[in-house]
């Protein structure tokens, strides 16, 4: 295994200059230039001009990020050594990714600022512009009135867990439309399906005073809307309660028992009464705010039992539409184990490679006028903003897209007041392969994103959507073989096109903001499979239309025991103090893309289509292939050698519209990184990468016959001018 000494002094070369340094320690085979047998495969490039389907520019469009970390690993982290190595391996812009809003928190982008309710240091947040010290963490607040919700995260605790009440930004007096289309629910997970004819619920206040309790009548779990809900919420025959008015109220469901795992109480008018923190702010005084809720039967005494469960079954757990982010300064979490980079800290390191970037707003559980202060202060300091992403997945936190919408709309009117040239975008959906399908609405849509694109439409408001991002997590991780490296181009491509089959406008870009093989560690994210997949994962992006894309993450990352094997999130081996000791396959994979196959800070880059005809028994690709005309005049193409065991040689010809064959010709440079170089060692905590090599290059002399050999699992590029029909 290299030192992290030798490897930064390897890098300094920079470029393909550096691939030279090693020939001399390097295998020669990739410097064949006839095939060692006679099958030989063919990459043909349709280089015709006016086919381009895609261009982009490396210096905005291939990112990596930056997450959560500790405090202690932030001060590691953002020191010089650290933000050279985390650079190096060439991504250009950065995405900051929203961890606290992930956990159902309120953050605090800085510690100045404002209270609505100041006497007592609590209600809702606004931070001040102010330019006083700069800021160097964020701290995340506990939501009081989540109560007993959940929504299937995990959410940050904290020392005044009250009553659930919903979000107020969702009522009229903000939408400027009826509450009944923004209706609020609470759904009651008995975690089986459970005889049931009865509710208990003891209001807060504001109430509803117009709600229904409904049954799940379906197959699967209601709340997966990954697996498509299949079934519909039914009124329970007694379940409609107009003219409600608070208090404990024990409702008789129905004369018979339903069979049913999930129950709901629906609410669409609020008594518009104040919760306990008074009629000082509108904010207290509308939605819906429940103590508890229990579901069960009565007997004909009217007797009511909470459902009772085997000691074997999980407990019952809870799920809202929305959380009220009310808070107090009591809730603030500042163990050192969960924080987040301070804006000045961020912008002023390094880490953003001196470009303009992503950044987000927290929205789910924040204000729009903390959201547009937050800006304001950004813009002040003279930071450079790409784009802004709005919330953090909103799928995997149950809100419904009308309800999302609306939220958008609020806070892009309050962050374009500060500045309206501001890009806004969202989603930021969880790592899904198909489309997220929830509960059907009246018009019986069941489109997440159709019905996010609608609501804009309808409100005249689509302009303020600047793009879509959505995270991209494809495997299962306890379920990865060798062969489910074959479905990643697939994968990649259905899900940009099933976005615009929603209904993304064709002028609105798709982006990648979140990126790896999977969302839970698995073993191959640092064996040779997890570079073999990043350049496919890249290379099939842009081909499927995607506009930027930001791999995760930056910064180094200690390993850790999974279902397959010991692994890292990272693009280094490191120990719990950032000491380097190694680099794993992404790392070198990132190299190959953004220093040989792409030119960062040259321009614009036009893709082309381009295929092989190099197939397995079964009618798998083994060869993948991404080409581009680089603005330099050279063309580069990508070839990813998928086949495990055996090399593959390879003529290149570039056709146009009239059958006429193109080739490289004149000196080639020829770049490959594979399974000769680097081999992972699983091997518990000691696990690391022997041999741990670096991209090995040579220079070509190319003609229309040269066979170009491709190692097995390997990365190549090869790069250089093409004589024939575009020169």
């Amino acid at each position: 295994m290299h030192s992290a000494t030798r490897r930064s002094s390897f890098r300094g070369l920079g470029g393909g200059l550096a691939l030279l340094f090693v020939l001399l320690h390097a295998p020669c085979f990739w410097a064949q230039t006839a095939a060692p047998s006679d099958a030989v495969g063919t990459i043909r490039v349709d280089a015709t001009p006016g086919h381009a389907i895609n261009s982009f520019d490396p210096a905005s469009a291939l990112g990596s990020s930056v997450d959560v970390l500790s405090r202690r690993d932030i001060d590691m982290v953002y020191s010089p050594h650290i933000l050279q190595e985390s650079l190096s391996a060439g991504w250009g812009p950065i995405t900051y990714r929203n961890n606290t809003e992930l956990r159902m928190a309120a953050w605090h982008w800085t510690e100045n600022g404002t209270w609505s309710d100041g006497a007592h240091r609590s209600g809702y947040f606004t931070g001040s512009t102010d330019l006083k010290e700069p800021t160097r963490y964020i701290l995340a607040y506990a939501l009081p009135h989540r109560g007993f919700a959940t929504s299937g995260d995990r959410p940050v605790q904290g020392p005044n867990l009250s009553y659930w009440k919903s979000n107020p930004y969702l009522t009229s007096k903000f939408t400027g439309e009826s509450d009944a289309l923004h209706p609020q629910w609470v759904i009651v997970d008995l975690g089986a399906a459970k005889p049931v004819n009865a509710v208990r619920i003891q209001w807060a206040s504001p109430y509803a005073t117009k709600y229904q309790v409904e049954y799940w009548d379906g197959t699967g779990d209601a709340l997966d809307f990954d697996a498509c809900p299949k079934g519909e919420w039914k009124p329970f025959a007694s379940g409609v309660v107009n003219n409600a008015q608070g208090g404990s109220s024990t409702l008789k469901l129905s004369e018979t028992l339903v069979l049913t795992r999930f129950v709901r109480v629906l609410m669409t008018e609020s008594s518009n009464t104040c919760d306990e923190h008074g009629s000082g702010d509108i904010r207290n005084c509308v939605g819906y705010a429940i103590q508890q809720v229990s579901v069960g039967t009565v007997d004909p005494s009217a007797t009511f039992s909470e459902v009772v469960k085997d000691p074997a079954q999980e407990g019952t757990t809870f799920c809202a539409s929305s959380i009220d982010p009310w808070h107090s300064s009591e809730d603030v979490y500042e163990g050192g184990g969960y924080q987040h980079s301070g804006f000045d800290l961020f912008f002023t390191s390094g880490l953003t490679n001196n470009l303009p970037a992503m950044i987000p707003v927290s929205m789910l559980y924040g204000t729009p006028d903390d959201a547009a202060a937050q800006i304001a202060y950004i813009e002040k300091r003279g930071y450079r903003i790409g784009y802004i992403e709005m919330g953090e997945e909103p799928d995997g936190k149950h809100a419904m897209p009308e309800d999302y919408a609306a939220l958008y709309l609020q806070w892009a009117a309050a962050i374009h007041k500060i500045d309206p040239k501001l890009k806004l975008g969202g989603p930021i959906f969880e790592g899904v392969n198909e489309d997220i399908r929830i509960w059907p609405d009246a018009q019986g849509r069941s489109s997440w994103m159709g019905r996010f694109i609608g609501y804009l439409k309808a409100h005249g408001r689509l302009s303020d959507l600047s793009f879509v991002s959505f995270e991209h997590y494809p495997f299962e991780p306890c379920s990865i073989t060798w062969k489910t490296l074959y479905t990643e181009p697939r994968l990649m491509k259905h899900i940009l096109q099933v976005w615009r089959e929603d209904g993304v406008p064709k002028d609105v870009p798709l982006m990648v903001t979140e990126n790896h093989l999977s969302a839970q560690l698995t073993g191959p994210m640092t064996t040779i499979f997890a570079a073999l997949w990043l350049a496919d994962n890249v290379g099939s992006f842009f081909e499927g239309g995607g506009a930027a894309f930001y791999h995760s993450p930056i910064q180094p990352q200690g390993i850790q025991s999974s279902c397959l094997g010991w692994a890292s999130w990272s693009n280094f081996v490191s120990n719990e103090h950032y000491d380097i000791k190694g680099y794993t396959s992404p790392y070198f994979a990132a190299h190959m893309i953004n220093l040989e196959w792409v030119q960062h800070r040259a321009g614009v880059h036009t893709m082309f289509n381009s295929s092989s005809d190099i197939k397995d028994s079964e009618g798998n690709v083994l060869v993948t292939t991404y080409a581009v005309h680089r603005p330099d005049g050279n063309w580069s193409l990508m070839m990813v050698n998928r086949d495990e065991n055996n090399p593959h040689s390879v003529r290149v010809l570039f056709d146009d519209s009239k059958n006429r064959n193109g080739s490289f010709a004149g000196p080639v440079t020829f770049v490959t990184f594979g399974s000769e170089q680097y081999v992972w060692i699983n091997d518990g905590l000691n696990s690391h990468a022997d041999p741990d090599n670096p991209p090995v290059a040579t220079t070509i002399t190319a003609g229309s016959g040269t066979k170009f050999t491709l190692p097995k699992a390997s990365i190549t590029v090869l790069r250089g001018r093409v004589v024939g029909p575009k020169e």
